[in-house]
């Protein structure tokens, strides 16, 4: 028996309407949810091959079971079909879709730089650039090298360019405002511009010399070097000889350290190395970089959804009639490579050489070429340096998935140890929620509570709050967890009375509070108040003497409290999401409360103060304390500010 006969008429007439062209479908359920997104070369014969067999019990069969209606786009080629297809994957977070997050936070090394209007002479910071940390969208005004795989490969690039070339790495409010060197001169780290060390003409040479060392232009600045070093001996300059000596010396050292890495001069430029590793129902992609000729360091990425996506994307593999059956084969680590290739370089600008442990179809590296209108090559089989660097990421992809799988298993069993101490009813304990709060504060000081979230069996950080705390006594924690617990609660518990958004409102399995007896009294009276139940609620009390690992949990319902004992894994869990609570509290109520001890906000508050001579302040005096520090009448040098607005500005910051 087929599978076609249950379909509602109208689909399976659109299926059997479509044209045999390039394309990309999508599978919708009765929910609206998107289930699939696949390609075509042949809309007509792929889509019909999901109505036309019986794929029994596998996912596929549950994924068809489920599809209540279809769209299509068509377009001009196959390569077009391969951009649409992992743009809607991204966007539309399909359930059977291999998809890894769209990870926009690489790191760049900036160097800064914009020639000013025409007519004005640039000011000192923009004729002595800059090389600093940078995240975010790229400026044309700027020079960006990257991205690299991690936050510690841009400060330790930062840190050889500081050692072999010293550029700054100084703020410009700072730099417009030295008047003697700072500590980074001293142990030659800077070669002080902002006091005037060095021309600009000296100074640009050496940010030529650093673009060209990130470019992996090695040899010629040494070249170069040298060239000058022996000329300047040759006038008996010995000083400015030896200083370009120390400068080789430096780079050698770095040169040397990196070509043990890389494998010596003839060494690759730009390449991104990709292993994928398959277990256990999980998969990893670990990504190796090498920039520069420098090997950067690496990246695992961990995809969702490739559970489902397994019979689903072979079936998408398939040959359509007349292509050559050996290309269907893959392995599901080839696919989930072939989709992390697609996701992660369409809208990216790719190195010049891919070296990859699985074989990627001539298709997808051909949309990648006309993408970017570069040559792209890809190595699958390498030798020599390249096979080092492809066993070394290997490696690593193994230990990240190894890892994953131990920590997801860890993670598992204290779920379900806490679901039985605590009796909870859970059918499938991925679903548990369990909401935590905690209050901070310094002596009454800038209170707040925090609120952190632990769902599917993990911390869920893009769902923590802070809350302000504000209206009470200063140190009154009880008021502090009444206020907090109303503000969060409050809108959820209407939500749950109405009959029509009753099936969306979500209430926490468990709600926790860092605290004993009376803090869980208050709980009970803020959910009393509102009609919620109080056995949701569960206070975690220190034990005798505030000993780690005697908590006992104290219940707002009226059950006894009770002692998990030291090594249980449900403690563990309780004690994990108490002190990402206790983490998350105090690291908010720091910031506040350095905000407001520097009056980071109180310029604006000044009559007479604007945006205009807030920016001058600060750019004169390079920051906040800076001016708080002023007297009135170095306030009043600054443009814009009469001695009365100083002493004005100067009393309401004393």
């Amino acid at each position: 028996m087929t599978q076609a006969h249950e379909f509602a008429p109208q689909l399976l007439s659109e299926v059997a309407a479509l044209p045999a062209l390039p394309g990309v479908y999508r599978y919708f359920d009765a929910e609206g949810g998107v289930l699939y997104v696949g390609k075509a070369r042949n809309l007509k014969k792929r889509v019909a091959n999901y109505f036309q067999k019986n794929h029994g019990g596998t996912r596929i069969g549950h994924m068809v079971t489920r599809i209540a209606r279809m769209e299509t786009t068509v377009v001009r080629s196959e390569a077009e079909a391969l951009l649409l297809e992992n743009n809607l994957i991204k966007t539309l977070n399909p359930r059977f879709n291999i998809l890894f997050r769209d990870d926009k936070s690489y790191p760049y090394l900036k160097l800064t730089g914009a020639a000013p209007p025409e007519g004005e002479k640039p000011s000192s910071a923009l004729q002595y650039p800059r090389v600093a940390y940078y995240r975010g969208a790229v400026e044309k005004k700027h020079r960006y090298f990257g991205p690299y795989p991690s936050a510690w490969a841009v400060k330790e690039s930062i840190l050889l360019l500081q050692k072999v070339f010293k550029l700054r790495t100084c703020e410009d409010t700072v730099f417009n405002n030295r008047t003697r060197p700072c500590l980074l001169y001293q142990i030659k780290r800077c070669s002080a511009p902002c006091v005037g060390n060095i021309t600009p003409e000296q100074y640009a040479l050496d940010v030529s010399h650093a673009e060209k060392f990130l470019l992996g232009q090695t040899q010629e600045i040494l070249t170069g070097l040298e060239q000058k070093m022996l000329g300047h001996a040759e006038n008996l300059e010995f000083e400015q000889a030896a200083e370009l000596r120390n400068q080789m010396s430096a780079l050698s050292k770095v040169l040397h350290q990196q070509s043990m890495e890389t494998g010596g001069k003839n060494a690759d430029v730009d390449v991104d190395i990709l292993a994928v590793k398959v277990q256990g129902g999980k998969a990893c992609v670990n990504l190796a970089m090498v920039r520069g000729g420098r090997h950067l360091g690496d990246r695992a990425y961990f995809p969702t959804h490739t559970e489902n996506a397994v019979d689903v994307a072979e079936l998408d593999a398939e040959p359509e009639q007349g292509a050559n059956p050996a290309i269907a084969v893959k392995s599901l680590e080839a696919l989930v490579l072939q989709a992390f290739i697609a996701q992660h370089y369409l809208g990216v600008q790719a190195p010049p050489t891919l070296v990859c442990g699985e074989p990627v179809d001539k298709e997808l590296i051909q949309a990648l070429c006309a993408q970017t209108g570069t040559r792209l090559s890809v190595v699958h089989q390498p030798r020599e340096q390249r096979r080092i660097w492809l066993d070394m990421a290997q490696k690593n992809a193994d230990l990240q998935l190894a890892r994953l799988l131990a920590e997801q298993g860890s993670q598992q069993a204290r779920s379900r140890a806490l679901a039985e101490a605590l009796d909870l009813k859970m059918e499938d304990l991925a679903a548990l929620r369990i909401e935590c709060f905690d209050i901070s504060h310094t002596a009454g000081e800038s209170t707040q509570a925090s609120c952190v979230v632990f769902h599917n069996h993990k911390m869920q950080s893009s769902e923590y709050r802070r809350y302000n705390i504000e209206g009470i006594t200063p140190g009154d924690d009880y008021a502090a967890m009444r206020q907090v617990l109303t503000r969060r609660y409050s809108k959820l518990a209407e939500a749950v009375r109405n009959p029509d958004t009753a099936h969306e409102a979500r209430l926490p399995d468990l709600v926790l509070v860092d605290g004993g007896k009376g803090q869980v009294s208050m709980a009970r009276e803020v959910f009393a108040e509102l009609g919620l139940d109080l056995g949701l609620i569960v206070g975690v009390e220190k034990g005798e003497g505030r000993k780690v690992g005697l908590e006992e949990l104290v219940f707002a319902d009226g059950r006894e409290k009770i002692y998990l004992g030291r090594d249980s894994a449900a403690l563990m869990l309780i004690a994990q999401i108490r002190d990402e609570a206790h983490r998350f509290a105090i690291t908010g109520m720091r910031a506040r409360r350095a905000s407001v001890r520097t009056g980071s906000s109180k310029l604006e508050d000044i009559a007479g103060i604007g945006p205009k001579r807030r920016a001058s302040l600060l750019q004169r005096f390079g920051g906040i304390r800076a001016v708080a520090s002023a007297s009135a009448q170095d306030i009043a040098t600054v443009d814009g500010i009469s001695k009365e607005l100083a002493e004005e500005i100067y009393r309401a910051l004393h």
